[in-house]
């Protein structure tokens, strides 16, 4: 009876299939569908739409102005290939030469054209493609695009400096009073910080969706939503690798915890303070991106205002990477670090801005520093929790409005 059993006991594990085999099956026969539609030249679609008119879609990306010439890079959202036929400026047809004669979707091209622009001067750009469409652009005053030299980039460098590094190192001017505060003072500063990182959330998401509102290369707004998710979750991953690292070193395991439960520990203080520095950081890169690629093109007022207005707008990071220090005495070169980790990033950010801009990839870039600052709002709701473990209590509230009020209000300094 025991041979018997066996024996398709036997034929079953030798017929068995590798679970790799049953994960690439259907991508194999996905790519051989596929062959065989595009071998066969789409039976019943071909020529569908034949009869309809091109659908034309071109968006103006970026506009430079050096003498007897307007520069503009424009790209192709939708599906058909499209042509620019004239240039139009200001009702004057002018002349003009472009990189392609023929855009395929997605294909940027950089549409030169020969006018005599004066300074201060608005301009109305119509550019005309061959289907008779109309692509529209303005400049609300001309202005000389800078050369972009050494002197242009030491510029931008400096203006990182100012915006990102100076007014975060001063906020680090706070540690000693933070740690002399009581722990209700401690909470209320926590809580103030809390509303400035939901500020920088909210701001950073709404400006680059502005930036893609009528552009829809790349998915528009939605890279921006994509942009935040990304960061949110590489942060978690980074938090929890070093979380399990510092809690259990590698060949040790908590016996009192379950095999594959998350250490439901809270972060540490310094990875806390670290975490904001680098979610700060990754919205001054957005930030930074956004002032390079407007002066790049003229059209940031560059001044004292600027700069008063950014370091009173910026300093209170400083002060959101310090509270979460508060009983602890850090060495002056890790807050020097702390401090370069969330404002250094603005310098690189304005190099980028000023030589590569692109909206999308501007988008992009506020995107991850909405979600990473997001993120970071969310680890420092726990530590609010007063005596009796409420999270929002008249103090803790009215912190987060304030933080909400200040960023706002300092915003308003910030022209741009």
């Amino acid at each position: 009876m025991t041979r018997l059993e066996s024996a398709p006991h036997k034929a079953e594990k030798r017929t068995k299939i590798p679970r790799w085999v049953l994960g690439l099956g259907p991508l194999v026969l996905i790519a051989a569908l596929i062959a065989l539609f595009s071998l066969l030249n789409a039976p019943g679609l071909t020529g569908l739409g034949d009869d309809r008119p091109p659908e034309e879609a071109v968006v103006v990306e970026n506009i430079e102005l050096t003498d007897g010439l307007i520069t503009l890079t424009v790209r192709n959202e939708g599906a058909d290939p499209v042509s620019i036929a004239q240039v139009v400026v200001s009702d004057y047809y002018a002349g003009f030469t472009q990189s392609e004669n023929q855009m395929a979707h997605l294909e940027s091209n950089t549409v030169t054209v020969s006018y005599p622009w004066v300074q201060g001067d608005p301009y109305d750009i119509s550019l005309i493609t061959s289907a008779g469409g109309r692509v529209d652009a303005t400049i609300d005053a001309a202005v000389l695009s800078p050369d972009k030299g050494t002197s242009f980039f030491g510029l931008m460098a400096l203006l990182g400096i100012y915006v990102g590094v100076i007014p975060i190192g001063l906020g680090l001017l706070w540690m000693p009073f933070v740690r002399r505060s009581s722990p209700a003072w401690i909470r209320g500063l926590l809580a103030f910080t809390v509303g400035l990182l939901v500020y920088l959330t909210i701001d950073a998401t709404l400006e680059g969706i502005e930036l893609v509102r009528d552009n829809a290369s790349y998915g528009g707004p939605l890279v921006v939503l994509l942009g935040a998710i990304t960061a949110y979750l590489i942060l978690e991953g980074i938090e929890g690798w070093a979380h399990q690292r510092t809690t259990h070193p590698a060949g040790t395991a908590n016996p009192a915890q379950p095999a594959g439960m998350a250490n439901p520990a809270r972060l540490s203080p310094q990875m806390l303070s670290l975490l904001i520095a680098v979610g700060i950081g990754l919205h001054n890169l957005g930030e930074g991106l956004a002032i390079g690629s407007a002066y790049a093109v003229g059209s940031l007022a560059l001044g004292a205002s600027l700069v008063i207005g950014f370091a009173i707008h910026n300093t209170t990071e400083g002060l959101a990477i310090v509270t979460p220090l508060a009983s602890q005495r850090p060495p002056l070169t890790r807050l020097a670090i702390l401090g370069l980790i969330a404002g250094a990033p603005a310098i690189l950010g304005a190099l980028i801005g000023a030589t590569v801009y692109q909206p999308t990839l501007a988008a992009f870039l506020l995107g991850i520093g909405a979600g990473a600052v997001g993120q970071v709002a969310t680890k420092l709701l726990p530590m609010l929790k007063d005596t009796t473990g409420r999270t929002l209590t008249p103090l803790t509230a009215s912190g987060i409005i304030a933080g909400l009020i200040f960023m706002f209000a300092t915003g308003l300094l910030v022209i741009t």
